[in-house]
């Protein structure tokens, strides 16, 4: 029986590893040259047992080979990968997100690479340098920028940038208020409006002006404060040249022009087109006067009053004529002053042909009419019709 040479394994080896030929007897030598084959007859060769015997072990010594070539491998790539990972982990920087898949679970990762961080805002808008920590955010950040308002209302024409914006705006429709108040009766369609009542109970003023001392407990109502240092009335009225440092003032003013009076009194036929117009005739109904004088005992139902009144206090008299030297503490004493001047009496009497400047004048005159003597003196009870 043939024993293959050290020269033979060696170059089988070596032909195995190139993937040239498993033929143990067809192999080269170190310096290239190749062995003639035997001519002779063994009886390894001609023996079916031996030859079936031979080509196993030759076989079996392949997939040896193979197979340790593959276990090599296995190891080398499984050490590559992780020392890769390891890698990968210490250039990581800290506080980068971790990645994660479908589920929400963290793909193999090294343990000490760090979640991120509340503080980290990774996206940032290119148009006004905003950052925000969820690309979601960004995308309903920039409906600012293009002006896109892709909620519709069913109910009418006005959409919105955002889903809770259209569902606040919902509750115009629907009249809900979720949100009361614990200390009062009022509700409110948003807790923000809540939190800033909330203000109104605890007396807090956290927005202050820079130009004076005032403060507020709104910050819209900062901003219209802050048009009276700067001058601004950015609404005008179309109709005439009143201008405005809030909306609401001029639809307010609009329904001089138009007529319209939608705040209607429940206690007699009297309607308004302001609302404070009507909080404020309510008083004389329920006799409320809350606004009281510290220099007497007079009380007001408007400050507005109570503010001219305390001008007959301190002399002050901002109101003056432009066609003479009178100056009076009430606008509504110059309006009837001028009108002296101007000859105009609007006033006019129903029963006979006599006008007046004021309409208290006329007041007064119908009593002359009506028989009416509601003062008395208080010298010898005479009945008068004025306090005159």
């Amino acid at each position: 029986m043939k024993i293959p040479t050290n020269d033979e394994d060696k170059n089988s080896e070596a032909d195995l590893n190139n993937q040239q030929s498993f033929n143990v007897t067809d192999s080269q030598d170190e310096k290239g040259n190749q062995h003639e084959e035997s001519t002779s007859t063994t009886d390894e060769e001609t023996d079916p047992q031996n030859r079936d015997q031979k080509m196993r072990r030759d076989i079996s010594h392949v997939q040896s080979v193979d197979t340790c070539q593959k276990s090599e491998s296995d190891s080398v790539r499984k050490k590559t990968r992780k020392a890769s990972l390891v890698k990968n982990c210490k250039q990581s920087p800290k506080g980068k997100r971790s990645t994660f898949n479908k589920l929400g679970k963290r793909k193999g990762v090294a343990h000490n690479v760090s979640m991120r961080t509340e503080s980290e805002r990774p996206y940032v808008c290119q148009e006004c340098g905003k950052s925000f920590d969820y690309f979601f955010k960004v995308r309903i950040h920039m409906r600012t920028h293009t002006g896109e308002k892709p909620f519709l209302c069913k109910e009418c024409d006005k959409s919105f940038s955002r889903v809770y914006g259209l569902k606040t705006h919902m509750r115009t429709h629907t009249g809900e208020k979720p949100f009361p108040c614990k200390d009062c009766d009022t509700s409110f369609r948003q807790i923000s409006h809540l939190k800033a009542h909330m203000r109104t109970h605890t007396g807090e003023t956290p927005f202050s002006c820079k130009e004076c001392d005032a403060s507020f407990c709104y910050v819209s109502s900062l901003k219209t404060h802050m048009k009276t240092h700067t001058g601004e009335r950015p609404f005008s009225c179309k109709q005439c040249d009143t201008s405005f440092r809030q909306m609401s003032h001029l639809k307010a003013h609009m329904r001089t022009h138009t007529g319209e009076k939608p705040f209607s009194c429940k206690e007699c036929d009297a309607s308004f087109c302001h609302v404070y117009s009507l909080k404020t005739h309510m008083r004389t109904h329920t006799g409320e006067k809350p606004f009281t004088c510290k220099e007497c005992d007079k009380s007001f139902s408007q400050m507005s009053h109570l503010k001219a009144h305390m001008r007959t206090h301190t002399g002050e008299m901002p109101f003056s004529c432009k066609e003479c030297d009178a100056s009076f503490c009430h606008v509504s004493n110059l309006k009837a002053h001028m009108k002296t001047h101007t000859g105009e009496k609007p006033f006019s009497c129903k029963e006979c042909e006599t006008s007046f400047r004021q309409i208290s004048h006329l007041k007064v005159h119908m009593r002359t009419h009506t028989g009416e003597t509601p003062f008395s003196c208080e010298e010898c009870d005479k009945p008068s019709t004025c306090t005159e």
